[in-house]
């Protein structure tokens, strides 16, 4: 099978070309972007690694002729070009057309759900398009289906992850800013999601509410703690998988320093003072002013406590019974170095999807969320065979710990 790398040159694009090769049945990567010596550059620092072969390809995915060019001529697609909002639903409406089955790392609630709408004329094509199988969305829509799969009925259904909690200094210019000194399409789309209204599940309904508000959780004994709702596409495609009755959200375990400047750009986004390109770069380099705001409002902020750095968690019913089920990353050094790294967390999740994919564990047509195609059971497996130390000494069980407490 041949294989687009649409973006491969990229951070989380050059994981996931680099795990892809070594998937059974991959028997070419075409490496894609729009500056071809990026693209040419990745393929030399593979080369001699093993695996199936690769070359380069220059291809603008603003460019529709050139876009369908390239994916007429392969049999998958792996789009890691962002911001999703901006370049999306182009990628998936051409990979329907050309008959070329479709994974990205799609993390932008918006276009999520313009995504899910080409459901039919993705059925009508025979394609199969897997959105969001990153970490979050991706694990994290993974670690709901372990935690849902233990209860009759759900209730609130909460997806959560790392931004300055586990290990790290928090967000470092490098994932930030580009070689180029340009922001990323990682960080502007997170400007994008701190801001304006997003999308959450209240009493069971799909409602958009603003961003960067606390949601205090007792998990179990051990873990309890306040995290911060950000936009994401895990409450658009939950609601749509497991139709929670009560609240859902995807939430940022975040330190209130942090929280409180993120705060400050939400703010100044909101008003028209900042652009999410601007506020992207003042992340980066935080300017004096906006520090001491944030300084201000951070003292009353609440802090992440003992919440673990990545998890999902349900709350509903169980034989008749209220509990809590908490579905959670094992916390081994394999994992904390895992989720450290954005770059690894996001691609080696989107080449585990593709496996799936090429030896029909998963695939039927149509446009899916990860939680209704892709087997956790086999994907978490997958994962804890493909992240050093993962399971420590125990390289045969998954990569997963689930705890179900009574709910009082």
């Amino acid at each position: 099978m041949r294989i687009l790398a649409l973006g491969g040159p990229g951070a989380m694009g050059a994981v996931a070309v680099r795990v892809a090769a070594g998937l059974p049945n991959v028997t070419e990567i075409v490496v894609a972007d729009k500056r071809r010596e990026a693209a040419q550059g990745l393929v030399h620092r593979l080369a001699g690694a093993g695996g199936a072969p690769m070359r380069a390809l220059q291809v603008d995915v603003t460019d529709d002729t050139a876009l369908r060019t390239a994916l007429a001529d392969t049999d998958f697609v792996l789009n890691t070009v962002g911001p999703y909002y901006r370049f999306g639903l182009t990628v998936l409406r051409a990979a329907i057309a050309t008959g070329t089955h479709y994974l990205d790392i799609c993390d932008d609630w918006e276009p999520t759900l313009q995504m899910l709408d080409l459901d039919e004329e993705a059925r009508a094509a025979g394609v199969c398009a897997v959105v969001g199988m990153g970490a979050s969305p991706g694990v994290s829509n993974l670690l709901a289906a372990r935690a849902v799969q233990h209860l009759d009925h759900v209730q609130d259904l909460y997806t959560a992850w790392p931004v300055d909690v586990s290990g790290t200094d928090g967000q470092d210019d490098e994932q930030i800013l580009g070689p180029d000194g340009q922001p990323s399409a990682a960080a502007v789309h997170w400007m994008e999601q701190i801001s304006g209204r997003v999308a959450v599940v209240s009493n069971g309904q799909l409602v958009h509410r603003r961003p960067l508000l606390p949601v205090t959780l007792t998990l179990s004994a051990q873990h309890s703690g306040t995290a911060y709702t950000v936009g994401h596409p895990e409450p658009v495609t939950l609601h749509r998988s497991y139709r929670p009755t009560g609240e859902a959200a995807n939430l940022m375990v975040i330190t209130p320093g942090t929280l409180a400047y993120l705060d400050v750009l939400r703010r100044d986004i909101d008003a028209g003072k900042l652009t999410n390109e601007t506020a992207a770069t003042d992340l980066a380099k935080p300017s004096v002013s906006r520090v001491l705001r944030a300084t201000t409002s951070a003292i009353s902020l609440k802090g992440p406590r003992t919440l673990p750095p990545f998890f999902a968690a349900a709350t509903g019913t169980s034989n008749g019974r209220p509990v809590t089920v908490l579905a959670r990353l094992a916390e081994t050094s394999g994992m904390s170095a895992l989720i450290n790294d954005m770059a690894e967390a996001t691609g080696i999740p989107l080449a585990l999807g593709l496996a799936q994919l090429l030896d029909g564990t998963s695939g039927r047509p149509g446009v899916h969320p990860p939680e209704t195609v892709i087997e956790p059971e086999r994907f978490f497996l997958d994962l804890a065979r493909h992240v050093p130390h993962l399971s420590d000494n125990h390289a045969s069980h998954d990569s997963v710990i689930t705890d179900i407490t009574p709910t009082r």
